[in-house]
């Protein structure tokens, strides 16, 4: 295996992913650069917390930048010296997207073209960004692999991971510069965002209000522990594409295996040891029905095998809720 990347831009360090990717650089030997805005789409006080993680360890330093702001993003990449980019920031969520849109244009298109050119001036020597399996949209083979269309998003969110791809090879095309794009599966963990299901679904059981079950529960998600994402991740960062027209390549990193949404409350439920209340509801706007990922080609590139079984990680996110949010077992 290649040595560890030297000087590392993390974006979004404060991000749920981004949180994990800086800790496990950090304890890889690479120096890392975090840099965030606490965006107030979701708690301020849960990113505090997850910096404060990162706060004070060797070979670590914050900025606190926008980047979707010129003036914040040149700063950054003139003074930074960065040998690798790990760009995760973004407006994250397919459900907001559908009320308010320009915080997508801004934060995943303006901020990523302003990434982009930082990279191409400062001669960094890989990009790595996250992309989403919701370019994918109304797709129904599965599972999804890298060779299917993708130019029929469902979403403006995914239509603006899908932009960022296009965007990412242009400027592989032109500048040679190496990008490689990781379209996320449905991450879970400790320390995971409070918009998503299994901090959702584990504060009403909890709290014994009902939970929405969409789609009347035919859902099925690839839901992939943080842990294996992150040294998937990490592994395509080390290992920049080369190609004589452009260094650019595109990568499914998941479990490869799609869970009922059923199946998923019902771990969560032993793992709580509370039953919930289930209130089912249609499909939402810009919502799929199902996720899995192919990943034959990271797995070939990296050797990246997801180890987690659902029921271990939703267990140790549990073990974290609980002691985050104070809510010890009954």
């Amino acid at each position: 295996m290649s040595a560890p990347p030297r000087h590392v831009l993390v974006t979004g360090a404060a991000g749920f992913i981004g949180m994990h990717a800086a800790e496990r650089l950090l304890a890889a030997g690479a120096e890392v650069t975090g840099v965030d805005d606490f965006d107030p789409y979701y708690d301020v006080a849960l990113k505090e917390a997850r910096l404060a993680r990162l706060a004070g360890r060797p070979r670590f330093r914050f900025v606190r930048a926008d980047l979707a702001e010129e003036k914040d993003a040149a700063a950054l990449f003139g003074d930074g010296g960065f040998t690798h980019v790990l760009h995760l920031a973004a407006q994250p969520g397919v459900r907001y997207s559908l009320v308010n849109p320009q915080a997508y244009v801004r934060n995943n298109l303006v901020a990523f073209g302003h990434v982009l050119d930082g990279c191409r001036r400062a001669c960094v020597a890989h990009l790595v960004y996250a992309s989403s399996s919701s370019v994918y949209g109304a797709n129904h083979t599965l599972p999804y692999s890298e060779d299917q269309n993708v130019d029929h998003p469902v979403s403006f969110y995914a239509a603006t991971k899908k932009a960022n791809e296009l965007m990412a090879h242009s400027y592989s095309h032109l500048y040679r510069l190496p990008t490689t794009g990781l379209r996320y599966f449905t991450v879970y963990g400790p320390w995971g965002r409070p918009d998503m299901s299994p901090s959702l679904f584990a504060q009403a059981i909890l709290a014994g209000t009902p939970i929405r079950v969409f789609n009347h529960g035919t859902m099925r998600r690839d839901f992939t522990y943080v842990d294996d994402i992150v040294e998937g991740t990490i592994l395509a960062l080390e290992r920049p594409p080369a190609g004589d027209a452009a260094p650019y390549a595109v990568y499914n990193i998941g479990n490869h295996e799609a869970v009922e949404l059923e199946t998923f409350i019902a771990i969560l439920e032993r793992s709580l040891g509370k039953k919930a209340i289930k209130e089912y509801a249609l499909m939402q706007p810009g919502d799929v029905p199902a996720t899995f990922a192919a990943i034959d080609r990271l797995a070939a590139l990296t050797g990246f095998v997801p180890r987690t079984p659902l029921a271990e990680g939703l267990a140790r996110f549990v073990d974290w809720y609980r002691a985050y949010y104070g809510r010890p077992a009954a």
